[in-house]
């Protein structure tokens, strides 16, 4: 892979570090250790079973379930606000917005891969989402975040269909 796609996921897992210590340090605040809650671990579990193929890993982790937190983040900042948790909607605000760039980083390369190996990414994409099981994204949908991280007119009326 090129220098340029190491050091997009080099600026994505800083993010992450980042994201991971407004969150901790958060919930110290409230008295709770980062972990006391479970969590799900589809992101881990879609890791493993793209491991042997990058143009599924693109299409599948940042694409689809990172993008999954693009739809679900306004709903949480919401409910947090009504609970009166101004910054808990504050981090939200700032990891959303990190997010938005990792989707778009991970639309870059998924579509620099079709591109090198002569592949359709928006026909390639159903397939690789049945091949691995990946869970169907459902609505609602935060279309406005998800264009601004690349997605298509003909993707974004795929998760519609």
């Amino acid at each position: 892979m090129p220098a340029a796609y190491y050091l997009d996921w080099l600026q994505v897992a800083g993010e992450e570090a980042l994201h991971f210590t407004l969150l901790r340090e958060h919930l110290l605040s409230l008295g709770h250790e980062y972990g006391d809650f479970p969590a799900h671990d589809g992101l881990w579990i879609m890791t493993e079973r793209t491991a042997h193929d990058p143009i599924a890993r693109m299409a599948l982790v940042p694409r689809t379930l990172e993008a999954r937190g693009l739809d679900a983040t306004p709903p949480l900042q919401r409910k947090f606000a009504a609970a009166g948790d101004a910054r808990a909607v504050e981090i939200l605000g700032i990891i959303l917005r990190d997010e938005i760039g990792h989707v778009a980083i991970g639309n870059r390369w998924y579509r620099w891969l079709c591109e090198r190996e002569g592949l359709d990414p928006v026909a390639l994409y159903p397939e690789l989402a049945a091949r691995y099981e990946a869970p169907r994204p459902r609505p609602p949908f935060n279309l406005a975040a998800r264009t601004a991280a690349g997605f298509s007119a003909e993707e974004l009326a795929y998760l519609s269909g």
